[in-house]
């Protein structure tokens, strides 16, 4: 799918006109235009090994022969948590053994953020991609250590960030060598204690030249809204990754879990691991009519057919 943005001032539109993304390389896929839907999905956090092991084998037979390219995804340490009293993940060490079991035994693809420089170089030991989250988006000395990794990086978009903003942080990863960056959205603050997604940042962030990510599971966050505990609604994430697929992304980003609401971190946004099929199946419905649309012929009324965008 191609962008409709090519330039703009102060976020205004100048041009609207088609502008391929570069894609990007993560492990053995690429992602961006031509390709396949990138899914991004996993447990918000490390738990255990048993369960982090069977939650991605569940999602390898899920989308066996699905057009997708899955990428497995839990954090080793979720440290931005409300409550200093919060489950915050099993550490570096172990985290990481982890996922290179999942790397090993499962066959997938895996990445996982990271919230400080030091970190960068033992996950890109094991993971094909290197995220890093919304909070510490500008964080210049972050994006510089994760992009000397070599590793593909994916950055979600600041709360706080017009998406015009965030050409500053693909250059800042550019000057680190970073040739396969992702850009993710991920809904902007409204007031307190809720997001809000403007559709209108995709295009956007596609006129930067690359892939973009759109993250179902937390633009349905409210954070705080368990008073110590971010809360959230699942319900209204299958119709915002339809909303993001129809306009046009590169991939998706979805946490999951066998019991959401026993998990210790973002259960009430995440989707029921025995709901993934059927979301999968009805957004890849989707997104074969609008790559359909986008190579038919528009016929004008005055006669004249062009191919559309």
């Amino acid at each position: 799918m191609r962008n409709l943005f090519s330039r703009h001032a102060q976020g205004v539109c100048e041009e609207f006109v088609c502008v391929p993304n570069n894609p990007a390389t993560i492990g053995p896929y690429r992602c961006g235009d031509g390709q396949p839907l990138l899914l991004i999905a996993g447990p918000c956090v490390i738990e255990n090994e048993t369960l982090t092991l069977a939650i991605a084998e569940r999602l390898r037979q899920l989308t066996a022969g699905l057009p997708l390219q899955l990428v497995f995804k839990a954090s080793f340490d979720k440290a931005n948590r409300t409550s200093v009293e919060s489950y915050r993940g099993p550490g570096l060490g172990a985290g990481l053994r982890i996922l290179e079991q999942v790397r090993t035994q499962i066959g997938l693809p895996v990445t996982t953020d990271i919230h400080e420089s030091h970190q960068a170089t033992a996950v890109a030991e094991v993971c094909d991609l290197v995220q890093i989250p919304a909070f510490l988006a500008r964080q210049t000395d972050l994006l510089s250590a994760a992009a000397r990794t070599g590793r593909a990086v994916h950055v979600k978009k600041g709360q706080f960030l017009a998406p015009w903003d965030m050409q500053h942080v693909v250059a800042k990863l550019s000057a680190g060598g970073c040739e396969n960056i992702l850009l993710g959205e991920r809904g902007t603050f409204f007031g307190y204690g809720r997001l809000v997604n403007d559709m209108r940042s995709l295009p956007q962030l596609r006129s930067l030249g690359t892939p973009v990510i759109f993250d179902a599971t937390h633009s349905v966050q409210e954070p705080g809204g368990l008073g110590g505990r971010t809360g959230g609604n699942r319900a209204l994430v299958e119709p915002l990754a339809r909303a993001a697929v129809a306009i046009g992304v590169d991939g998706l980003f979805f946490e999951t879990h066998p019991d959401p609401d026993q998990s210790p971190s973002d259960g009430p946004n995440m989707i029921p691991l025995d709901q993934i099929a059927g979301v999968l199946a009805r957004l890849l419905q989707l997104r074969a009519v609008v790559e359909g649309f986008e190579t038919q012929p528009a016929q004008h009324p005055t006669g004249v057919t062009e191919t559309a965008r």
